[in-house]
Parts: C-alpha cells; structure tokens; sequence
C-alpha cells in the first residue's frame, strides 16, 4: 500500500496473506482446498438439521431484515444496516436492530445504551445505535436479542439484523446480501476461499457496497468520506481545513487501507497510517510518540478510541444505496403477510 510515512500493522501477517490468497486459486489455496470441502459439508449437515427439525429456528410477530454477506473479512454490512434503518425511520416506521456484538467482552444479552461501553455491546453496535438512535440489542443468539428487544420496545415494526445471514437460528422475512469489489474472491468456500456458503444462493436483495462491483446483477451503492471529521464533543472540523498538515491516520477495520486511500483521496498527507485489527478493543493500545500530529480514525473505530484519545478526529462514511434498491426494499417489505405500514 503507498504511503506518505511510516506504515505500521499490527495486525496478523498470516491473516493478510490469507486474504491475498483468497483472491486466486493460487498454491495456498489449491493446499486448503481440501480443507473446504469438510467446512462445505459441515455446513450442508447444520442446514439439514434446521430443514429437518432437529435444530430450531425462532421468530418474532414482526418482520425481520437481515444484512449480512456469504464472504469473510467485512463486506460493508454496518453502513448497509444504518442506511436501511434510516430509510425506514423516513418512511416513519419504529425499527429496532440486533447483533451479536462481536469482539464485545460480555456475553450476555443488553441492550445498547447511549453512555454503553463499546467493548461490552461492540463497537458496531454501539455505532449503530449513535447514528440511528434506533433501539439496539445484543446476544450470542439473535433470536434471544429479538425477542429481548420486542419486550422492551413492543412499539417496534421492523427488527433489522446485523449479519447473521449463516445464523439460522433466527427467522427472517428479507435477506440483504453485502458484496464490496471483492465479489465472491476465487469462487472457493473456507478456508481456500472467501466464501462462508456456496455463491450463488437464494436472496432477496444483492447490494454492492464498493465502488467497482466484481460482478452484473443486484443494485449499487455510492460512498465516499463526509466533507467534515467530527470531534468527541460533536463538533465538525471540515477535512479541508487538515490538507497540508501531517496526519496519522488509524483503522481498526476489516480493509484499513481502503479508509487511508479515501483519505489521500481528499488530498490529505498521511505522515503514518496504522493498521489494527478488526474490533481492536484499544484497552491497552498507546497514541504514537508524535502526540503533536492530528489523529484521525474511522467513525466505528471513535466510538472505543474517543474514551483514550478524546481529541482524535472520526471521519464519518458518507453510504448510500441507490434509489432503486429502497424501492425494491419497500416493495418486499409491503408484500409480507400481514405487514402493518406506518
């Protein structure tokens, strides 16, 4: 990845060469190939055993939407669920969402509070329930998170699930399936390949969260970083108002380069990016010596590092899928059986 500075990663070097693999059938991936195979047909017995009865599958009295993706490493599903949350906000639906919270130190099921600490609910969660203001609940089971959440907010219309496509313990009436320029990567399942399940497979709505999809059919999304950072008070700073001044630019996401990129993109110097890994929780990360160069983050990233770093910059993603996505969404969504618009 080009730099300005000095690159830092600390993330695992293995992961990264597994993901470079993931993109051809190259040596790594024809040894693993066998090792899929086995992953494929555990994966076809635990479907079996839900089809058949001997695994459970729950459901709520109200629609359910889940966004998630067939391929591993981050597809863009959070921005998805906050885009899908707002927009039936707009149409004046009461929309509540679930996770499972990943990366979160708890193991419980909660509910998402504004003064929640992100490494108790996870930090997408947490981010979540800050952009939409939506009622969030976390649980190892999003059937119990379901379920949790209609209790305490019975007013809800529509639950949204944050991934969980492979979680068949939960029933759902729309499936929305993330792809970002990866596509489906060599087409091969865990671990010589991407995907968690066999691509293609039925789904209701294919939504493209990067900027060149790897592959036609389905609708598109456009994304680009907001004009503004934001302080951990609220305030904005406008992005251009950083160009010419060294920057050290952090992400604890799934594909930190592509956020440096964006960046550099706004014409602004990145005197050193540093790549952590996904839900790093920061409780023991330490700020670069150079404390006199702006720090600027991810927005998902702010929601832990603000409690450290409380003058650190969030760059918010500016996400937003096509008007003829929504349209398709409100369609599905307005033909379930027994469907109560607002």
């Amino acid at each position: 990845m080009p730099s300005d500075g000095r690159s830092s990663n600390t993330g695992s070097p293995s992961a990264s060469r597994l993901q470079d693999a993931w993109l051809r059938r190259g040596p790594l991936a024809c040894l693993l190939w066998p090792l899929s195979l086995l992953y494929a047909a555990l994966f076809a017995v635990r479907g079996w055993l839900y089809r058949s009865g001997w695994l459970r599958t729950g459901r709520v009295p109200v629609p359910v939407i889940v966004v998630g993706n067939v391929i591993a490493g981050g597809a863009g599903k959070t921005p998805v669920v906050m885009a899908v949350v707002q927009h039936l906000q707009g149409r004046g639906l009461t929309v509540g969402v679930v996770s499972r919270g990943y990366g979160r130190h708890t193991d419980d099921c909660r509910e998402v509070l504004g003064d929640s600490d992100p490494r108790d609910v996870g930090d997408e969660p947490a981010l979540i329930h800050h952009a939409t203001k939506a009622p969030v609940f976390v649980a190892r089971k999003r059937i119990d998170a379901a379920r949790a959440l209609l209790a305490s907010h019975p007013a809800t219309q529509v639950v949204v699930s944050d991934d969980g496509l492979q979680h068949l313990a939960l029933g759902r009436d729309i499936e929305i399936c993330v792809f970002d320029d990866r596509g489906i990567g060599n087409g091969w399942r865990l671990p010589a390949g991407p995907l968690r399940e066999a691509w293609p497979r039925p789904c209701d709505l294919v939504l493209h969260s990067g900027a060149r999809p790897a592959f036609a059919g389905g609708y598109t999304a456009s994304r680009a970083l907001a004009r503004d950072a934001l302080t951990s008070g609220g305030q904005r700073v406008p992005l251009a108002s950083l160009a010419g001044r060294p920057l050290v630019a952090l992400a604890a996401i799934a594909r930190p380069g592509a956020f440096f990129d964006m960046l550099r993109a706004r014409g602004l110097t990145l005197a050193e990016t540093i790549a952590l890994p996904d839900h790093f929780d920061f409780e023991a990360w330490q700020r670069p010596a150079n404390a006199e160069q702006t720090l600027v983050c991810t927005e998902k990233d702010a929601v832990k590092l603000w409690r450290k770093v409380p003058d650190a910059l969030a760059v918010p993603l500016e996400f937003a899928p096509s008007a003829e996505f929504f349209t398709a969404l409100d369609a599905k969504l307005s033909s379930l059986d027994g469907y109560q618009a607002a």
